[in-house]
């Protein structure tokens, strides 16, 4: 057998005797886990995979080696990661916007999050929040509109992508209003799109709240109404969206944990209560609670996959509605 032909032989048997092993229930990990997040350091989900990562680790013996990929809305990220060989040593902490809103605002990416991942379990909601620079005088959703339709076409706010939830969450919320209000995206998620709002680059957004409280407690913004089912307790006299007239805004930024499909059975069934173990954590659940943010698990990455499913569903209407679609 050719030298070159022997080598290529050798690998495949290499690689299909790993997986046999997986299969089999043998040790796993046995090194670091790589967890992509597709956004820059600073915002949701760079600051939910900062807290369980010491945790994670910790329930799987190795090393969680957070990796951010920033760029196109999360895109990829997420193609990195569905990219990475399946063997569990590479997962994806996606979120709402990258795995069921992205692939219906950008039909053209190559990668389709529903066929080219597996669900683990959902990790955590995070709510949104509707917030202005203090140089705005509103201190009201109702005040806003009144503002807004002052200045058809000249009020900006800022967005973490075109396919962010955010962005589609705000898109719905003028729609419904009737206003005007200018998209500015922004790079690097969140954190660059609720930085130009705390410096008075633009005067308003719709994001998170791990994004934006830091802000909030310094000043640097007035926060007018939270998106989330209930008031927040650290602000039990803001609204939410709901009560102050838009029923459709009650669902933050979920975010969950994915691996490439075709990871091994074995690799999903040890993540699972290794994920879920983390999210019940008290010193996570404490940190979470640091921005708001709920620490959620599913009952089963089955559960999980039809939650993922109908969330999908829901956004691509949204994305339809408001005609976000991107040619």
């Amino acid at each position: 057998m050719p030298k070159a032909l022997h080598l290529v032989f050798s690998a495949a048997i290499a690689a299909m005797t790993a997986f046999a092993g997986l299969a089999q229930g043998a040790a796993y990990p046995e090194r670091p886990v790589r967890l992509i997040v597709p956004f820059a350091p600073g915002g949701a989900s760079d600051f939910v995979a900062r807290i369980i990562q010491e945790k994670l680790g910790s329930e799987l013996g190795q090393q969680i080696v957070i990796d951010n990929r920033t760029g196109a809305s999360g895109y990829i990220g997420v193609e990195v990661a569905a990219d990475s060989t399946p063997d569990g040593y590479t997962a994806l902490l996606g979120n709402i916007g990258t795995m069921a809103i992205n692939a219906s605002v950008f039909p053209k990416f190559r990668v389709k999050p529903l066929d080219a991942f597996t669900g683990i379990t959902q990790v955590v909601d995070v709510p949104g929040m509707v917030v202005v620079h203090p140089s705005i005088p509103v201190k009201s959703i109702a005040e806003l509109i009144a503002f807004a339709k002052a200045r058809p076409g000249k009020l900006n706010f800022s967005a973490s992508g075109a396919g962010s939830n955010s962005r589609l969450a705000f898109e719905l919320f003028q729609q419904q209003a009737g206003l005007k209000i200018v998209m500015v995206p922004y790079k690097g998620g969140a954190s660059g799109a609720s930085l130009a709002v705390a410096q008075g680059e633009v005067p308003l957004t719709m994001l998170t709240s791990a994004s934006l409280l830091p802000y909030i407690r310094i000043d640097r913004m007035r926060l007018l109404a939270v998106v989330a089912p209930e008031r927040l307790s650290d602000f039990p006299n803001v609204p939410t969206m709901k009560e102050v007239g838009f029923p459709d805004h009650v669902v933050g930024s979920w975010q969950g944990v994915f691996v490439p499909k075709g990871s091994p059975q074995a690799v999903v069934k040890r993540l699972f209560p290794a994920v879920v173990n983390t999210m019940k954590d008290p010193n996570v659940i404490k940190q979470l609670a640091t921005a708001s943010s709920a620490a959620i698990v599913s009952k089963s990455p089955a559960d999980f996959r039809k939650f993922w499913q109908s969330e999908h569903n829901r956004w691509s209407k949204v994305v339809k509605d408001v005609g976000a679609v991107a040619h």
